[in-house]
């Protein structure tokens, strides 16, 4: 599982499990990086349920 984060500098994606780790980033900075890891933290429950809504198996 993953998520993409977008700003207007650039974009990361987050692997979510096993654990939450960066994938990849451009454009972004260490602080930004920062703040989006710390994002995806906080909306960790709605993340896992979109993505189960969207992936069902």
């Amino acid at each position: 599982m993953h998520v993409h984060v977008n700003h207007p500098d650039g974009e990361a994606k987050f692997r979510v499990l096993p654990e939450l780790t960066l994938a990849t980033s451009t454009g972004l900075s260490s602080q930004q990086i920062k703040e989006a890891q710390r994002l995806v933290v906080v909306h960790m429950e709605e993340i896992t349920h979109a993505w189960h809504a969207h992936f069902p198996s």
